[in-house]
């Protein structure tokens, strides 16, 4: 079905693996469209309640893009690759209603990195390596780097990394807030599950509203309190909601079924 990706769906969450290890799993037009695809699967599939994106491998998460591919570019042709893949797979990510973890494995780098934090959060092996080396090529990142990275580390630690190119490791990137959790690489795709299981136990509407909500709010969406008023109402409207209210009356776990 994909050709330069792997998705196996396991207790209703969808792994999705980039499958270029000996390429360094970097970005290319294949993947991109690849990716797009494998989220139309996790959005629409009623089977689907989560999702986790990684890397073949141990060595890299995504290396970054195929630099190959931008040789032939020119201002117009840059422009569309980073709309295109801003837009089919970025941004899809971002604002899927169904939790998407990135479970970095080695490099995360340049589109590797951005890819990473599309992603809903990140949860981290201990050899992951974070950078957005653009400025090297004479680039600057095109898929929301400059965006996402300045929203979960901040304005002064992004603009050091962007212009210096340099890499952080995992810790590092757990103290800055890229990274919520760092494990060993045998522990990293049973962490992502672990957390998104419990997840799974939870409302699926009011999960939905969440991302949203708070991508509101790292969108400096302006709306962002207003449209929390309006999501919160709407959950008093789900059957989720009086089931969750009589389960903790009744003492009992509730049994959420997204309605």
């Amino acid at each position: 079905m994909y050709s330069t990706i792997l998705t196996t769906i396991e207790n209703g969450t969808c792994i999705i693996t980039i499958n270029r290890p000996d390429k360094m799993n970097a970005l290319n037009k294949e993947v991109v469209e690849d990716l797009g695809r494998a989220l139309e699967e996790v959005y629409t599939s009623s089977e689907i309640k989560s999702a986790i994106i990684t890397g073949a491998g141990e060595k890299a998460f995504v290396a970054g893009a195929d630099i190959t591919e931008f040789l032939a570019l020119d201002k117009e042709g840059g422009s569309a690759l980073a709309q295109k893949g801003r837009v089919n797979v970025f941004d899809k990510i971002e604002h899927c209603p169904k939790p998407v973890i990135a479970a970095v494995n080695g490099f995360s780098l340049g589109g590797g990195c951005e890819l990473a934090m599309a992603c809903h959060f990140r949860v981290a092996s201990t050899n992951a390596k974070f950078g957005q080396p653009e400025v090297n090529l004479g680039l600057i990142p095109g898929y929301g780097g400059t965006q996402r990275l300045t929203k979960l580390i901040g304005k002064g630690k992004a603009m050091e990394l962007m212009m210096t190119a340099d890499m952080i490791g995992a810790d590092e990137a757990k103290t800055l807030g890229l990274v919520n959790h760092v494990v060993a690489i045998e522990e990293l795709l049973p962490k992502a599950k672990e957390i998104l299981q419990k997840i799974h136990t939870k409302a699926p509407i009011a999960i939905a509203n969440i991302i949203a909500s708070v991508n509101d709010a790292g969108n400096c969406d302006p709306t962002g309190f207003d449209n929390e008023i309006g999501r919160f109402g709407d959950c008093f409207a789900t059957e989720d909601m009086k089931e969750g209210a009589h389960a903790f009356l009744e003492k009992r776990k509730p049994v959420f079924k997204g309605k």
